[in-house]
Order: structure tokens, then sequence, then C-alpha cells
């Protein structure tokens, strides 16, 4: 496996609840709030806090697995490529999203920011380790692969049966919704129109045609091609099909 140099924020040696997870706003959505404190105290304390800039790789498909971890902040993409190089986008990684494969020699996917995030990063054995040891962490890993398991049947729903149209409202919807934002707030759109062309199975003149339409609708608003406003969210879950 390769690992592009990260930059260290801190070690968790030494460290506190209080000192290293009590500002962490992703806290609440991610595996750690299923852990009584002192399981938290011990497990910050083996892992490390990273910063991964935009366009920096985490991990690579098929590489050895060496690191797990939790979104903090940011967003990640998780992609496999074909032999012939062409690479697929297979999901986005919010804050609170536990990205890397426990219990496994191999990473399944890779892991790149789309832009510059932090995580909880934890060595993989001593990850495995940890979780035997405390069935609070075995429980709440196997809550959210449920939770992954739901959201790529969902993601199939998308591809084999919604309409473009629907494809692109629901992708800016889950943007908004698992980033944070609310209606009438601007949104970061972390994707360009060929990324998001690539994730719903589109052309890229599909998706700007579609992106168009929702804001002449009134539906959004496009400030520029990076962000984007939810001017009506029950016209857009609307045009999501559900």
């Amino acid at each position: 496996m390769y690992l592009q140099p990260l930059m260290r924020e801190g070690a968790g040696v030494g460290g506190s609840v209080g000192r290293g997870c009590g500002d962490c706003a992703a806290r609440e959505r991610a595996i750690c709030a299923a852990l009584p404190e002192p399981v938290l105290d011990a497990m910050y304390r083996m892992g490390r806090t990273e910063l991964l800039r935009r366009g920096e790789t985490l991990m690579w498909e098929s590489d050895e697995a060496l690191v797990v971890g939790t979104v903090r902040s940011g967003l990640l993409k998780l992609t496999a490529s074909l032999d012939d190089g062409r690479e697929q986008i297979l999901g986005l990684a919010f804050p609170g999203d536990f990205v890397g494969r426990p219990f496994s020699a191999r990473a399944g996917h890779c892991v790149t920011a789309l832009a510059d995030t932090r995580l909880c990063v934890f060595r993989r054995p001593s990850f495995d380790g940890f979780a035997r040891e405390h069935p609070a962490l075995e429980h709440a890993l196997l809550g959210r692969v449920l939770d992954e398991l739901d959201r790529a049947r969902r993601w199939m729903l998308l591809l084999g049966r919604k309409s473009a149209p629907e494809r692109v409202a629901t992708l800016l919807l889950e943007i908004a919704e698992r980033g944070g934002g609310e209606p009438g707030e601007r949104v970061t759109l972390p994707l360009t129109r060929q990324q998001m062309a690539d994730l719903l199975g589109l052309t890229i003149e599909t998706v700007s045609r579609n992106m168009t339409r929702l804001k002449r609708s009134g539906t959004i608003h496009l400030p520029d091609t990076r962000s984007y406003v939810i001017l009506d969210a029950a016209a857009l879950a609307l045009r999501s099909g559900g």
C-alpha cells in the first residue's frame, strides 16, 4: 500500500476525551457516539488526527489495509478501477463516516480526499484488536456496516430505476443532508460535473442540463459551479422520486 504523506496534527497518546473529541462536530454521527467515555478515551489515545489535503489518497484498492479511520470534517470519495484504468466512484464518505476495512488485510477500494479532510486514523491491526476487546465498538461497527448495506441498496435502486432528473435531485439532497446543510444555506458541491456524472452513471451533458432545469424552476440556486442553495426542499424531494 502506498500512503501519501499526511500532515500529522497531533498524536492521540496522552490526550483526553475532552481535548480530543469534545470539539468534534461529527462525534454524534460516528461510531464513537455508541462508546462509553472510558472506551472512547482509550480509543482516542490509540489513534491520531490527520489532515488529508484535497487530492491526496489515504488508501489504495487491493493494497495492504494499514489504517482505518473516522471522518471528522471534509469529504472523501471511494473508488474502484478496471484493468484499463477506468475509475468508478462507488460512494462518498461524509463527516461521521467510517473508512477502511477492519479485520481484512487488503483495502477494498481507493479512498481519496475531494476536499481538505480531517480524520481520526488508527492502525488497522491495533484497531482490530481493540474492537475484539470492546463489544460496544464491535456492535457500533456492525450497525455501521448494516447502514452502509442499506445505502448501497438504495444506490442500486437509484442506478437501476431512477431517471436522470431523479438521480441528480437525489444526489443534491444527500450532499446537503449528510453534509449538514439546511434549506436556504449555501452547500459546497465537492464534485465536478464530470464526477457527478461518473457517480450517477450519466453523461456530463445530462448532469449539466438537469442542474440548469432545477435552477430555472426555482428549486435550487447556483451561485457558482461548486456550490448550490436549495430554495424549495419539498420540490427537490419530489423530483428525487422519493
